[in-house]
């Protein structure tokens, strides 16, 4: 009974932890984790068993696989021929794509290649598309074993539990229908996602910040006199003088020595303040040349977050500067530095050669749009790690050649080819999601230790047991989305899944429907940009709202819950 209250009173800290705090997942979950070790309700064997779990290791390989799969060059070169003057043609032919790589390869790197297609596209408002895109990307990830993490989370808990993980294929026949009914859906709500014009998009979203040297010839005359009206696509917006802000901007306003101009406009017209002696953008000097200029955007729980771009020591950490910053149409006022940095912002940065080489980048950023990236595969890498990972699939769906070993030697190949290399690797490892997945793996395992799973599927049993096992599904399933739309889907997966596989054993049913509920479950995030990652990267990209977001998911998310909820007891039945 003391056991039982411990591990309660720490999965409900664990649960408002998560969902009411920003304190990083890794940290909630290692403390879980750390407090049940202490405490005696796990022991040292089932701690070390549990952080190197097979299917854990399993999806560090193919996250760091994935690393070079990201280099091929198939997608780059399909994306160009995705997007005709048809937008429903052009809708089918980007969900479409998106989805069949997504299924193979990391959904983060599919969305962040095609966003710029989307984006520079001629025919359609970019924002007609890139929440498709994302959902496209989200649908095609619940096909295979590999598509999402979420995917290999719940078959590491359930290899755990039983022995014996999840095939590569076992999501295949609902993931498939969800997909192909999911993008029909999107294409009938489409009338529902906003049209921003293309304009609206390039034109005044980056805040640029620069300021006038003492010596600077600009100093002593007027804003019309410097001609700083005439600029295309830049207008001076407002002017910071010490701890005064001047806003709006007069014409005969002089400028003074040590004044910051701040500018709002096309982030690619910032060359034209060259032409302005002794004016000089935020943060960049010689050693950082702007030429080399890359966008991102800021992921939730990176380093940065909640920080203003000058305490956060942004140049030290990275690299690299601030050019500017957007907010998802939203008008930024002030300094540059002065500003405290959220999760979903687009930053311009002017990169130095160190950039690339940094281990934090990806805990921090998506890269958008990288003009300094690595040189690309050859032709003889791409038919070579294209066959391999075809070979590795196929081995894997016929049980010939465990998907741990075929991972491992995929990624042999790529380090032998030169595709990927060390201290790539070093900065790509997913040490968060490992701690992440390692304690929940181990607070399960004090979960059962205690007896509590047992009591709380008794409980669950004796009050649902005249509904049936299907409400049991379906409980289990709208559980797991509620928790993916409120904290990070491989969480909700980690915390759903133990309650889940005892109900299903409660029930006497063959754990798999419940298990496969929570799979789906985590990967139905389509009502905020906020539950899955490619959501958040689209949101700033396409200015959209939270209201975009819920009007057009939710159609979508009934569609694919129908589609779950009546074919998994079909495809997985409740009695062996």
């Amino acid at each position: 009974m003391y056991d039982q209250l411990l591990i309660s009173a720490l999965f409900l800290w664990l649960l408002g932890s998560l969902i009411f705090t920003d304190w990083p997942a890794a940290w909630i979950f290692v403390s879980a984790m750390l407090a049940s070790y202490f405490l005696g309700l796990v022991s040292t064997g089932e701690v070390l068993d549990k952080i190197s779990n097979t299917g854990l290791v399993t999806l560090i390989l193919l996250l760091l696989v994935s690393v070079g799969l990201e280099k091929l060059s198939w997608l780059e070169r399909l994306s160009g021929r995705l997007i005709s003057k048809s937008y429903s043609a052009s809708l089918l032919r980007l969900g479409t794509v998106t989805a069949v790589f997504s299924a193979f390869v990391n959904n983060t790197a599919v969305v962040a290649t095609l966003a710029h297609t989307v984006r520079s596209n001629r025919h359609h408002a970019p924002s007609r598309l890139l929440i498709p895109l994302s959902y496209a990307a989200i649908l095609g990830g619940t096909m295979t074993l590999i598509g999402t993490s979420t995917n290999l989370i719940v078959s590491s808990f359930l290899e755990d539990a039983t022995g014996s993980g999840l095939a590569f294929f076992d999501f295949f026949l609902v993931g498939a229908c969800a997909t192909v009914l999911g993008m029909f859906t999107l294409l009938l709500t489409a009338r529902l996602l906003p049209e921003h014009a293309q304009d609206s998009l390039d034109v005044n979203e980056y805040l640029i910040e620069t300021e006038v040297a003492s010596d600077s010839p600009l100093v002593g005359k007027s804003i019309t006199a410097n001609r700083l009206r005439d600029l295309e696509d830049l207008f001076l917006v407002e002017i910071v003088r010490g701890s005064r802000m001047i806003s709006p901007v007069a014409p005969q306003e002089i400028l003074q020595p040590g004044d910051k101009l701040i500018f709002s406009g096309d982030i690619k017209r910032v060359g034209a303040l060259d032409e302005f002696e002794g004016l000089s953008l935020f943060a960049v000097d010689e050693g950082l040349l702007r030429e080399n200029m890359t966008e991102v955007i800021v992921m939730p729980n990176a380093t940065i977050e909640g920080k203003t771009i000058r305490d956060s020591g942004f140049r030290s950490l990275f690299d690299a500067a601030v050019v500017g910053i957007r907010r998802g149409g939203k008008r930024l006022s002030g300094k540059l530095g002065s500003i405290t940095v959220q999760a979903g912002d687009t930053l311009m940065l002017a990169v130095g050669p160190d950039f690339n080489d940094r281990k934090n980048l990806d805990k921090n950023f998506v890269v958008v749009d990288d003009e300094v990236a690595g040189a690309r595969v050859t032709p003889f890498q791409n038919l070579f790690i294209t066959a391999g990972l075809a070979l590795v699939v196929l081995l894997a769906s016929m049980n010939i050649l465990p998907l741990v070993k075929g991972l491992a030697f995929l990624l042999a190949c790529m380090l032998a080819l030169g595709m990927v290399g060390g201290s790539e690797l070093r900065r790509r490892f997913p040490f968060e999601l490992w701690l992440i997945i390692g304690s929940a793996l181990t607070l399960s395992q004090a979960l059962n230790n205690s007896g509590l799973v047992a009591l709380v599927a008794e409980f669950l049993h004796n009050n649902l047991a005249a509904l049936g096992p299907w409400f049991a599904l379906a409980g289990v399933y709208f559980g797991t989305l509620l928790l993916t739309e409120t904290m990070t889907n491989n969480a909700a997966a980690a915390l759903a899944f133990p309650i889940a596989f005892g109900l299903a054993e409660s029930y006497g049913l063959s754990p798999m429907p419940l298990v496969m509920a929570v799979a789906y479950g985590a990967s139905a995030s389509f009502l905020t940009p906020y539950g899955y990652t490619t959501n958040l990267m689209v949101q700033n990209l396409g200015h959209y709202s939270f209201a975009d977001y819920f009007r057009s998911g939710l159609p979508l998310s009934i569609v694919y819950s129908t589609v779950v909820l009546v074919l998994v007891p079909v495809v997985f039945p409740f009695y062996p």
